[in-house]
């Protein structure tokens, strides 16, 4: 039917993709499988998608940084499948833009049951993927670039960035001069509110200013503004 929702099912493990397959195709899901990141992101780019079942235990790329990536190129709702059960685990897969996590070994009419959920919470009709940005912003002796999801110092070395870190610092240059709430640098950076979680935007920035301030405990790029939030206190130029 043209009408059925469309899933993608990322598992390495045959034994779960290829039942869990079947189970919800015979629930009115047409489903598309991936056997790690790498064919994920070429279904991705191929096919328009309204939810993604996320393993985050795969070699190679792993679940959670597969949800960075699609988190900042799609806006579809993501659940996740994962062995583990410690809060850790559920908190990160959370913070950077997961909507909901099943643990294994789940019941199917379970994640059946989340899956409608999602999709309600997130509206109707299917989300279409756009493509990367590729622009990049300098600010003070820095330049992000958003095709590389990278930053780069004046003499061009790459300071690696966290998920968590890039889509704050994102946030920070399309948004130059502007004071950001918690809320508001949650909402810009996953596209979502994410309240329970608010206190992880502190570390965050703790992080973040340790890699780009000459003097993290005196910052002039990052300003906190008390009683306000955050500011990147820099001219921004697009590139």
């Amino acid at each position: 039917m043209a009408d059925e929702a469309h899933i993608l099912l990322v598992d390495d493990e045959r034994d779960i993709r290829e039942p869990l397959a079947a189970y919800l195709a015979r629930n009115g899901y047409r489903v598309s499988k991936a056997e790690n990141a790498a064919a994920a992101r070429t279904l991705l780019n191929a096919k328009d998608v309204d939810l993604v079942l996320l393993d985050i235990m795969m070699p190679g790329e792993d679940g959670l940084s597969l949800t960075g990536f699609i988190r900042a190129t799609v806006n579809v709702p993501i659940i996740l499948l994962t062995a583990k059960a410690e809060e850790t685990d559920r908190i990160v897969g959370l913070e950077i833009g997961a909507d909901d996590y099943v643990t294994k070994p789940f019941s199917p009419r379970e994640l059946l049951a989340r899956i409608k959920a999602v999709m309600r919470r997130a509206g109707e009709g299917p989300t279409k993927v756009r493509a990367p940005e590729v622009d990049s912003y300098a600010f003070g002796p820095w330049v992000l670039k958003t095709g590389e999801r990278e930053l780069v110092d004046g003499e061009g070395v790459a300071i690696p960035l966290s998920t968590g870190e890039y889509n704050l610092l994102h946030a920070f240059v399309t948004h130059p001069r502007r004071v950001l709430s918690r809320e508001q640098l949650l909402d810009f950076s996953q596209g979502r509110e994410l309240a329970a979680f608010e206190r992880s935007i502190d570390n965050h920035i703790s992080r973040l200013r340790k890699k780009i301030e000459e003097n993290a405990s005196d910052p002039k790029l990052i300003k906190t503004v008390w009683g306000g939030g955050y500011m990147l206190a820099a001219e921004v130029t697009r590139l």
